[in-house]
């Protein structure tokens, strides 16, 4: 019974870098083949891929997203961390971090079985 949870400031400032953090429990991050990942959805659209982190360390990204991101994990604190970079008010939406074998990667999301609650950021001055 794997559990995500979502943890990082509700309110970042344009141009500042938004950092948010999921901490996995009842499974190891590192166990394959597993694949562990940031989703969005702004208001009132649809739910965007961001970026993934494989199980072995891999990490994928989302070409559409102009703004630079990163993703990285703490395999000793079973958690994996999302950064973005010089954001905008079009970034304000809810962050979800999951998990699935790796069928996100090709886009789809209604597949995914493990979600984070998820956790609202809004980017305002």
């Amino acid at each position: 019974q794997v559990q995500l949870q979502e943890s990082g400031p509700g309110l970042v400032k344009p141009s500042q870098t938004l950092s948010l953090t999921c901490t996995v429990s009842g499974e190891s991050i590192t166990t394959g083949y597993y694949y562990w990942s940031w989703i969005r959805q702004p208001p009132g659209k649809g739910k965007e891929w961001m970026n993934t982190i494989a199980y072995d360390g891999s990490t994928y990204y989302n070409p559409s997203l102009k703004r630079h991101t990163s993703i990285s994990r703490d395999t000793s604190k079973n958690q994996f961390s999302l950064q973005l970079r010089s954001v905008t008010p079009e970034d304000t939406a809810v962050y979800y971090c999951v998990r699935d074998s790796g069928a996100v990667l090709g886009g789809t999301l209604d597949a995914i079985p493990d979600w984070g609650r998820g956790t609202p950021v809004t980017v305002s001055s």
